[in-house]
């Protein structure tokens, strides 16, 4: 069995950025940066309103740099995941997917969360070529062009508007033949002049040479009036939900409806002493690079002050 005063599970801005801090902290931790190291912004393009690259960054070069100032300050940073985890205790206990076993004094939660996609081939195709699951993140990429939007909730009619202020015009996909969004966001959507909702319609796939240049669409699917239906787009964001990457800590740890951990009075204190949560496991709000690392800044301080109190 391993010892060691901070167990960071998760990479991405929340979990390098904790490692920094917990680093020059000499709390020595050991991260496991998780199925997707650097996490969902290695999927992104260009990283245009993250502070300090004034000429924008890619999004797997940018985790690249945070993890690298990391391990300048010495975090042990492991390819690999932790896979189970017995919190009934501390020190707690966890073990990767190579059975090997780690108890920590403290532990740092930075798992992310994972955009739901609808499961079509051309969603990966298309991948940082037009496809988006983040509006905020790459919407200014489409000023005055025409994007669409899946879903029907609150997320879909928020990044619609927001895109409607960039794009020329923005189509708003719903499978139902109404919004299930708040009456508020439904009369400010049907009141934006340049978006359309396409109701009763499902998307088949994308097209397009050297990006998504349009959708096939399917209006009415199954019934007697079925129709295809193509349009021209720049730009397809899925606005239909995250799942956050928690399934591990729901024996030990509070969640909402969706998964997302609890924190305590907006602090990344969890109801377990030494347990800490940063980033989009515990963001069901805002979703943002910046946000998440300083979050992971909040949780290795807290981390270091348990410790400081509680050797």
């Amino acid at each position: 069995m391993e010892h060691v005063k901070c167990l960071i599970i998760g990479s991405g801005p929340a979990g390098y950025t904790a490692a920094i801090y917990a680093s020059r902290a000499n709390l020595h931790p050991v991260e496991y940066s998780g199925m997707q190291p650097g996490g969902q912004l290695t999927q992104t393009t260009e990283v245009e309103n993250f502070p300090g690259y004034p000429q924008g960054v890619d999004g797997n070069q940018m985790m690249m740099d945070i993890r690298e100032q990391a391990e300048r300050f010495g975090a042990d940073i492991r390819d690999g995941s932790i896979v189970r985890v017995d919190f009934s205790n501390r020190p707690y206990k966890a073990w990767d997917e190579n059975n090997n076993e780690i108890e920590a004094e403290t532990v740092i939660i930075a798992t992310g969360a994972s955009a739901k996609y609808l499961g079509l081939d051309d969603e990966r195709k298309y991948n940082g070529q037009g496809v988006s699951a983040c509006a905020t993140c790459d919407g200014f990429f489409y000023r005055k062009k025409t994007v669409a939007v899946v879903g029907g909730g609150d997320t879909a009619c928020e990044d619609a508007l927001y895109l409607s202020g960039l794009a020329k015009k923005v189509y708003l996909i719903v499978r139902k033949p109404f919004l299930r969004a708040s009456k508020v966001m439904q009369d400010r959507v049907m009141a934006a002049e340049n978006i359309e909702i396409l109701f009763e319609h499902n998307t088949l796939g994308l097209f397009g040479e050297n990006g998504v240049e349009g959708a096939h669409l399917v209006k009415r699917k199954g019934e007697d009036d079925e129709q295809l239906v193509d349009i021209q787009i720049d730009g397809f964001f899925l606005a239909i939900g995250h799942k956050p990457n928690t399934d591990i800590f729901k024996e030990w740890l509070e969640t909402d409806e969706v998964g997302y951990l609890k924190k305590i009075d907006g602090t990344p204190r969890t109801k377990l002493p030494g347990v800490f949560v940063a980033g989009d496991c515990a963001d069901p709000v805002y979703r943002q690079a910046i946000s998440a690392a300083g979050t992971g800044c909040q949780a290795a301080i807290e981390a270091e002050r348990f410790l400081l109190e509680n050797s």
